[in-house]
């Protein structure tokens, strides 16, 4: 019952279990007395494949997959996120059909009949041509916000469409990257310093999520930038990521969202 990384560790012997064990207890959203167990891969990288259940003219279930997505993850948590993902037509197909095989296994309904409907981001690792399933998620991906910049539709819209039978459209508009916005400070309250210096970059957009509280880790939005190709796209990205500066709310601004102002430096 964790996200993110959270609660997980590398054991590299057996004296290191007791500690490991402490750590997946404390980390994960529930102490449940139990915790998954996984063989290290030596991978080149990981990709997200956007995996779209819609129905066709037919009225048939057809899968439809977005270009791979590349994300760098550091302690769990992914920073950055980049499509379209390079990487070998053999692997491509593998990757394609693991995602295939995932999603209609999850699609099925309790009757036998097709069902499940929407988007799926299916998590890959990928060394050569070799390609191992990792993980699933049932809906929007984190790393898919790139999809914001890159793609005709992006990852909600599509499984908007995909959710109400309508037409959906899988097709890359031009390459693209994220970069995450760290809250830097815990607090009850902030303000978001350097947005006019990060939009300034060319290509570049914001998204802030609004959330109520920052901590120094946790993710307080995401710049987006399109490029002529996916080394521009992410050093512009990460440039106006950069430039965000979250910081702690004035009184005014505080006591205008209804905040308590009395821990308010």
């Amino acid at each position: 019952m964790s996200s993110s990384g959270k609660g997980q560790s590398r054991i590299n012997g057996p004296e290191e279990i007791e500690a490991a064990w402490s750590h997946a207890m404390h980390g994960g959203r529930v102490a449940g007395g139990r915790v998954i167990v996984e063989g290290f891969i030596d991978f080149e990288y990981e990709i997200t494949l956007l995996t779209v259940r819609a129905r066709g003219a037919d009225g048939l279930i057809e899968t439809h997959f977005c270009e791979p997505i590349g994300h760098l993850q550091v302690g769990g948590d992914y920073v950055e996120s980049w499509q379209p993902q390079a990487m070998p037509p053999v692997a491509l197909a593998r990757a394609q059909q693991i995602a295939r095989a995932v999603t209609d296994d999850l699609g099925r309904g309790l009757n036998g009949e097709p069902a499940g409907l929407g988007l799926f981001g299916v998590e890959l690792f990928v060394r050569g041509e070799e390609v191992w399933f990792s993980e699933v998620s049932p809906r929007p991906h984190d790393t898919g916000l790139v999809t914001l910049t890159t793609q005709w539709q992006s990852e909600f819209e599509l499984h908007a469409r995909a959710i109400l039978g309508l037409p959906v459209d899988t097709q890359l508009r031009n390459a693209g990257a994220s970069a995450v916005i760290y809250g830097g400070v815990d607090a009850t309250a902030i303000e978001f310093a350097g947005i006019e210096r990060a939009l300034s970059v060319p290509g570049s957009d914001l998204r802030l999520f609004g959330k109520p509280e920052s901590f120094v880790q946790r993710r307080m939005g995401v710049a987006l930038a399109h490029g002529p190709d996916i080394e521009t796209a992410r050093s512009r990205a990460k440039q106006s990521a950069s430039l965000v500066k979250p910081r702690l709310a004035t009184e005014r601004d505080a006591l205008a969202a209804g905040v308590d102002t009395t821990n308010i430096d």
